[in-house]
């Protein structure tokens, strides 16, 4: 397993992450397998989405942000509830087959990281098998 951080610079920001996740595969030498990116923070998720056009990621956010808005009455003290919702309906992890030591995303897809409590350092582990 590899492990590669994420420095993110928003409360909340949507980061291709597909490079560091290809680079991951080609460490690893697996030529056919699985590829599990997981995320191990509650107020941070992973996505799969198109990564072409940046405002994919910019109505993604707006959103979220529309379903989940800050200022509600929530019970969580530490006043991250919004961002705990997001993460959760975003998810916590993908898998992308691996075919020819390549990643097997669509012709418009990237692997996107999802900050809701930042800005922080998150880690991201990707794992690679045959």
């Amino acid at each position: 397993m590899r492990r590669a951080t994420i420095r993110t610079q928003a409360k909340q920001e949507l980061i291709d992450i597909t490079p560091q996740v290809e680079r991951a595969v080609r460490e690893a030498g697996v030529q056919e397998g699985i590829c599990t990116v997981f995320v191990p923070h509650t107020t941070a998720g992973i996505t799969i989405n198109e990564n072409a056009d940046p405002s994919v990621k910019e109505d993604l956010a707006a959103l979220l942000e529309r379903l989940v808005p800050p200022g509600l009455h929530y019970r969580h003290a530490e006043g991250n509830s919004p961002a705990h919702i997001k993460a959760s309906l975003v998810g916590s992890s993908v898998q992308v087959p691996v075919s020819g030591g390549r990643l097997q995303l669509g012709t418009w897809q990237g692997i996107i990281f999802c900050e809701f409590d930042g800005p922080r350092s998150r880690e991201v582990w990707i794992s690679v098998h045959s």
